[in-house]
């Protein structure tokens, strides 16, 4: 969604780094400023009055924010992505953009071969016809290359070793930008590889790997580990493990569900202490349930009840959230101490880094494109805006045309 028509989003406190030096006050966080989005992109900051027919958005009051990037969701609204349906996408993209997304990688599950190549041309067949909502800009594939020993809520039935002809065949069918797996399994490095020679993310996820096999994995590109701590070998002072990896390596950037259900407060603490803002990357793992009571629900072909905020398999493990984006930042917030200039990078701009397209999203610099979020001081919603089109607004009067 690209709007042609130009929008000045108005009187905002905008991250000080995006603000001209010709034009900030004094050294501060924050500083008010105004944007001006034409034909979907960040053209310049806008002091004086605008020409006609430009539509004003006013975010006074608000902290104005690059629009938050999921790049690990399930589904949400009723709708799942192994639903293998463009309709069931633009539900998910739709949903989302009152909790301030303007872009997320839906996220396959372990499954057999033919579900998943569905899912994924799904996807295909929807990016061209994508409507008001947060755009899909790729498909992560969660296994079903993983180990058995850390299935997590992924269906073990379906867990398989590394298949290179599979991942062709799904990267023909659609675009695939990230990949979870395990990569201490046998015949985890040829795949590895080859996702990386189709600039595909390679994310350690579902993982028994020691700490020595990850540094391996790391030399063969894998850059990223999802939904750290969960579903992965923890940290020993003499067995460190995946998690130890994770914390203690630069170049691995760590996925977090920042519910206060996968993670401990604590953790987070701790994760934020040793990742920084640069390698924390906020992710919902949010399931069909998401924005929906409390009750029966499903994922990967298995029964899940939700209660109390939590979703559980009958066996009583996780299986993914009812986590959105901005709940996940003020969850965050709160476990790491963290102020919001320290912690909006983790909503947006690490993701968008992590898959190369920083100088697209998750920033406000000229040239970007006009996706951004304004949050009240309580953090919450006002708006979205996605390619300088008002995909969500709280309050109508904020919106006017001159």
């Amino acid at each position: 969604m690209t709007s042609q028509s130009a929008l000045w989003v108005r009187a905002g406190a905008v991250p000080t780094e995006f603000v001209s030096a010709t034009t900030r006050s004094e050294p501060a966080a924050f500083t008010q400023a105004d944007l001006l989005i034409r034909a979907g992109r960040i053209t310049a900051e806008r002091t004086n009055e605008p020409q006609a027919a430009v539509r004003q958005l006013d975010a006074s009051g608000c902290t104005v924010l690059p629009g938050f990037v999921d790049v690990h969701i399930h589904g949400s609204a009723g709708y799942d992505v192994m639903d293998a349906s463009p309709t069931a996408l633009a539900a998910i993209a739709d949903f989302l953009v009152a909790h301030g997304v303007t872009a997320f990688v839906p996220t396959t599950m372990t499954a057999p071969h033919s579900n998943t190549l569905r899912a994924v041309a799904a996807v295909a067949d929807y990016l061209p016809h994508q409507g008001h909502g947060a755009r899909v800009i790729g498909v992560h594939l969660e296994g079903p290359y993983i180990s058995p020993k850390f299935p997590g809520a992924q269906p073990a039935t379906f867990i398989r070793p590394p298949n290179p002809a599979e991942l062709t065949e799904l990267l023909a069918a659609g675009p695939v930008r990230m990949i979870t797996l395990a990569p201490e399994v046998a015949g985890a490095e040829a795949l590895i590889r080859q996702a990386r020679a189709h600039n595909v993310v390679v994310v350690l996820g579902h993982t028994n790997a020691t700490y020595t096999e990850c540094l391996q994995a790391m030399t063969w590109g894998v850059s990223q580990a999802t939904h750290t701590y969960n579903a992965m070998s923890g940290l020993h002072h003499r067995n460190p493990g995946t998690l130890g990896a994770v914390l203690s390596q630069d170049e691995l950037d760590a996925q977090l569900i920042a519910d206060n259900i996968h993670v401990h407060p604590a953790g987070m603490k701790i994760l934020a202490r040793c990742k920084g803002n640069e390698h924390t990357l906020l992710i919902t793992d949010a399931i069909r349930a998401t924005g929906l009571p409390e009750g029966d629900y499903e994922l990967g072909g298995q029964p899940v009840k939700v209660k109390a905020g939590e979703c559980r398999l009958a066996d009583g493990t996780l299986a993914g959230s009812i986590l959105t984006m901005d709940q996940a930042l003020r969850n965050f917030m709160a476990a790491s101490g963290w102020t919001l200039a320290q912690a909006w990078p983790v909503t947006s701009r690490t993701a968008a880094r992590a898959l190369g397209v920083d100088a697209e999203i998750g920033t406000l610099a000229p040239g970007a494109r006009g996706d951004l979020v304004l949050l009240d001081d309580q953090l919450q919603v006002v708006a979205t805006v996605i390619g300088g089109e008002v995909a969500y607004l709280r309050d109508p009067a904020r919106l006017s045309h001159l």
